[in-house]
């Protein structure tokens, strides 16, 4: 990770980073039960400006729920302790991590469904390029897993779950191990649905390819953002299944997330993806894309929170 700040939220107060732990009983730490969000916090020319917030929050809710996780904060109140996590921490631009964990002390399969039983923590720190400092200029080299996504009736992957990242840690390790940046992951019926912790989009002779939610992905946010503002450049934009080989044979590739935001492709199982640097596709949407979040153009969606100078109590 990047830099560590020094409070993390934790149920309505602030805690110092060194005291946020939990149990080794916590039925998190043996079964995986949390539920997640990745939020990015960019400098701007008015301040620091949280990027699409409220469906940040809303997600999260969405994973609790399917999941049965009892929550005992709203989406007003979690989306103002974001906001206070940045002023706590003093910070301009950073990474928050909101997360939801079943803890106590329980041994089991079956949580406790209380919300006594569950724990919420918001922690900011700074990061830079998840995938390399060079990834969103130069792009990244990467294979085709052989870890695939879960089948449908098996987890739920529109929830952003911790559990369901042991699947993406296997896809990451296999990759790097076979000297790739990132890994692609296909679905049960082999169709390409995403890397172990990124959307990917297709362009092939000037129309935008993603895969479909349908697909095993997460519903990504970025994913989302990308799609309107692609569409609102005069771009065709088709969410349908994507064969394997079109990675193959395709004019650009890119990975788009929260930690990634839009990363380019150059490879494909050593394959150069067209002449194996980023198109001008990519470009166009990614320069769109990190003008709004970092307020050097318009932002006509209303995706950017500003966050208030931090109030002297919490300084």
């Amino acid at each position: 990770m990047g830099v560590r700040t020094s409070k993390i939220w934790r149920d309505g107060q602030f805690v110092n980073w060194e005291d946020a732990t939990i149990h080794v009983l916590s039925h998190v730490v043996h079964y995986g039960s949390s539920v997640f969000e990745g939020i990015r916090c960019y400098e701007t020319p008015e301040g620091g400006a949280i990027f699409r917030l409220r469906e940040h929050v809303r997600r999260l809710l969405d994973s609790a729920r399917i999941y049965r996780i009892p929550l005992r904060h709203s989406a007003e109140t979690l989306a103002q302790a974001c906001i206070d996590t940045v002023q706590a921490n003093e910070l301009q631009e950073c990474y928050l991590r909101p997360v939801v964990v079943r803890t106590g002390q329980r041994m089991g399969v079956a949580p406790d469904d209380s919300a006594d039983a569950v724990e919420t923590f918001i922690l900011a720190w700074t990061w830079g390029q998840y995938l390399g400092d060079e990834a969103l200029q130069r792009g990244v080299d990467v294979c085709v897993s052989s870890w695939r996504r879960a089948a449908p009736d098996t987890y739920p992957t529109m929830a952003k779950a911790g559990g369901h990242y042991l699947n993406s840690q296997l896809t990451l390790l296999e990759a790097k191990q076979h000297g790739y940046t990132e890994g692609i992951m296909l679905d049960s019926f082999g169709f390409v649905s995403e890397g172990s912790g990124e959307n990917l989009f297709v362009v092939r002779e000037g129309v935008i390819y993603t895969t479909p939610i349908s697909g095993a992905i997460l519903n990504g946010v970025t994913r989302d953002s990308i799609i309107r503002i692609a569409r609102d450049m005069g771009h065709d934009v088709r969410e349908q299944s994507i064969p394997r080989e079109m990675l193959y044979v395709a004019d650009e590739v890119f990975f788009t997330g929260t930690a990634a935001e839009v990363t380019p492709i150059r490879s494909v199982d050593r394959i150069p993806v067209a002449e194996g640097r980023p198109g001008p596709v990519t470009r166009a949407v990614q320069q769109r894309y990190l003008d709004i979040a970092r307020g050097r153009a318009a932002d006509p969606y209303g995706w950017l929170t500003l966050v208030p100078e931090p109030a002297a109590a919490l300084r």
